[in-house]
């Protein structure tokens, strides 16, 4: 990182010792084992003597690290980054330009290993839901090895009961949001302007196009699609697709499952269950409950098929919101 070295004949440690008397200064570290694996701080930026750095991380100027903050090995600060309130980040960590982490309030957030905040992203503050009570704890826990695009917000819990949660190895594109209460799983791509209201559930492997916006307390299933623009007002179930405002079941997210490395059979037999379920001929017809009841009985030795049906009865219960609509073509 070319800023952090002095392009004159001294050192970086010369240059600090220079503004030894600004008490904000951070030092290098001191122990001789850490010399293969040195801590850059730019003289301009503004770390807490109490803040808690791992070696060989480096901060750029104009950066601000907070006194309860935690900066695992290795991280990296680039020029007017922040990071603010009980607040750590595990190793590797990157917080690209204008980045901001954390916020001075009582809870913490915890980032994982291996992460990227991007220009401008705003994670760990205030959440915006007014239940919220001023003095109350509130969290939000990252994993590792995601990557959270420019502009991208996520915000702590609105209460301490709760938390805001975001898995492992997700794609948060630039300018998403992610609210309060939330929790994501592993492995999802969130396309760019993705919005996320609160206490909304994301299970694995989905990926939402471009502008999609998805109704608090809403869960979306494992291996689903979210089309571009579409506007997710109830629960998309496993393995399916939607588009469309109010979103509607478009059939099951083929193409992500082959990507996904289901076999065949395993489609072939998703494939026949939606049409049961959603396609009935003249013999099947009756309510939705008795088909999904029908098809378990008939197929419940097939893992995928039960996840499936587990999915839509799941979203039936008296504390979710139910599936999102669908169009009941016949199949005869």
């Amino acid at each position: 990182m070319r800023w952090l070295r002095n392009t004159n004949s001294n050192s970086l440690a010369s240059t600090l010792l220079q503004y030894s008397s600004l008490s904000f200064l951070r030092p290098l570290s001191n122990a001789a084992a850490d010399d293969w694996n040195p801590t850059f701080v730019h003289p301009t930026a503004i770390i807490h003597p109490n803040a808690t750095l791992g070696q060989g991380v480096s901060i750029g100027p104009f950066c601000t690290v907070g006194s309860s903050v935690k900066l695992g090995n290795a991280c990296k600060l680039y020029p007017g980054s922040h990071i603010f309130g009980y607040s750590q980040l595990g190793d590797n960590c990157i917080l690209m330009t204008g980045a901001v982490v954390g916020d001075e309030l009582p809870g913490k957030t915890v980032i994982g290993s291996n992460n990227i905040i991007g220009h401008h992203a705003v994670v760990g503050v205030k959440c915006q839901d007014l239940k919220y009570k001023d003095g109350d704890e509130c969290f939000l826990d990252i994993g590792d090895n995601n990557e959270i695009r420019e502009y991208s917000s996520i915000h702590r819990s609105s209460k301490p009961d709760d938390q805001t949660i975001v898995g492992h190895n997700n794609l948060i594109m630039g300018s998403c949001h992610v609210a309060h209460d939330c929790k994501i799983g592993n492995n999802n791509i969130l396309a760019n302007n993705t919005l996320l209201a609160g206490h909304i559930v994301v299970e694995d492997y989905i990926h939402t196009a471009g502008a999609a916006v998805v109704h608090q307390h809403c869960h979306l299933g494992s291996f689903c699609f979210i089309g571009g623009g579409s506007v997710v007002s109830q629960d998309v179930p496993k393995f399916m697709m939607v588009s469309g405002d109010r979103a509607e079941l478009r059939g099951l997210n083929l193409e992500g499952l082959r990507r996904r490395g289901f076999s065949a059979t395993e489609i072939k037999g998703l494939r026949a269950a939606y049409r049961k379920i959603f396609m009935p001929n003249d013999n099947e017809s009756g309510s939705i409950e008795d088909r999904l009841k029908e098809l378990h009985e008939e197929l419940c030795q097939i893992p995928v098929i039960c996840s499936m049906v587990q999915s839509i009865c799941d979203s039936f219960s008296e504390s979710r919101r139910g599936i999102c609509k669908y169009r009941q073509w016949n199949a005869s």
